[in-house]
């Protein structure tokens, strides 16, 4: 049985709609994930009703207060003394949770995170990663996703950093899509080799060295991410937030434009209808809704950071990938790939 500590509030969605997966997930017939709802109590109890729901696998802990997600997460943990996030890590770093999800405040999650966990001896800087949906490659992987960091917790990052960003995604990789060797590549604005700043092509020249088993594959440009150029791209966390947030803008407006194009004219309507089973193809493709949520790597525990916008389909499966990684020893596996990397001014 794996315990994951959730933090209910603070999505865009509201509690609860993430307690609709939580309860789902609560009856599934080979559950085997204790959930621990951290927030505030009353709101938990009423999004509960009419819910059926295993109160086996259910506590709750009751936080009065969260970070919404427009508040400034640094003066929201400085001046409230209850958050629902700092109550969650808490659990966690106490042994009474083997993991974290949180769908709220992304700031909020990784500092209250900084502040109740140590870094992996060896890690500097810790990594937000994101899964971006990718054109699936026939006869080379089933797993259509693609890992980018970071996309969010660092501003400037050195080669090493780098370096380490590509050893975790890379592990990371492994456990969750079950491909021993996830090829790995440094995002940059050409393929050839001294392309970049100085950070990546030192990366470069560290990556293609390296001793620690990764499938390095060399620089990757922004195009190549959608097509599935790589299983892990690492990148600093400026320009991973920056395509992150294009991304997701694109395929949004696609969305509304194929929309747009069915409610305007019946001709249009009648060729999107025809074209309905490939584009059930595509949006089985960019759902990143199967995920649920990608890690913050870098900390001692287990820390899945779900999408803000998580339906209850995100969350379950935010939930049971926290219990995934825990059960596939994520964080010692790390640790034995950083020790060697560790030194007296680390």
């Amino acid at each position: 049985m794996v315990t994951v500590a959730i933090d209910v509030m603070g999505s865009d969605l509201g509690v609860s709609e993430l307690i609709k997966g939580i309860t789902a997930l609560s009856m599934e017939a080979d559950n085997q994930i204790q959930m621990v709802l951290v927030g505030d109590a009353k709101e938990i109890a009423k999004a509960l009703v009419g819910q059926v729901y295993h109160p086996k696998f259910i506590e709750i802990v009751h936080a009065s207060q969260h970070i919404t997600q427009d508040e400034k997460a640094k003066e929201a943990l400085k001046t409230n003394q209850d958050l629902s996030i700092v109550r969650a890590c808490q659990l966690v770093k106490e042994g009474r949770a083997d993991a974290l999800v949180s769908a709220g405040n992304t700031g909020g999650v990784i500092l209250s995170a900084a502040q109740s966990f140590d870094r992996i001896a060896g890690v500097q800087r810790v990594a937000l990663a994101a899964v971006l949906p990718t054109e699936k490659r026939r006869g080379q992987r089933q797993d259509p996703f693609a890992l980018l960091l970071d996309v969010g917790a660092t501003l400037h990052v050195t080669a090493e950093d780098l370096y380490r960003f590509a050893l975790m995604g890379s592990i990371y990789a492994s456990i969750v899509s079950k491909n021993t060797s996830p090829s790995v590549a440094l995002l940059s604005n050409g393929t050839e080799i001294g392309k970049g700043p100085s950070e990546v092509v030192e990366a470069f020249q560290l990556l293609s060295e390296n001793t620690d088993g990764l499938s390095f594959i060399g620089n990757v440009e922004g195009l190549d991410i959608p097509r599935g150029g790589a299983d892990v791209i690492v990148c600093e966390g400026f320009l991973g937030n920056v395509v992150l947030k294009l991304l997701e803008g694109i395929t949004e407006l696609a969305a509304d434009l194929a929309k747009e194009a069915y409610d305007s004219k019946l001709i249009w309507r009648l060729g999107l209808t025809m074209l309905s089973k490939e584009l059930r193809k595509l949006r089985r493709l960019t759902d990143w809704k199967q995920y649920g949520g990608a890690p913050i790597l870098g900390f001692d525990k287990v820390v899945i950071k779900a999408h803000g916008r998580s339906n209850a389909r995100a969350i379950r499966n935010a939930i049971k990938l926290a219990a995934k990684v825990h059960r596939g020893d994520l964080i010692s596996k790390i640790q034995q790939k950083m020790e060697p990397r560790c030194s007296p001014t680390v």
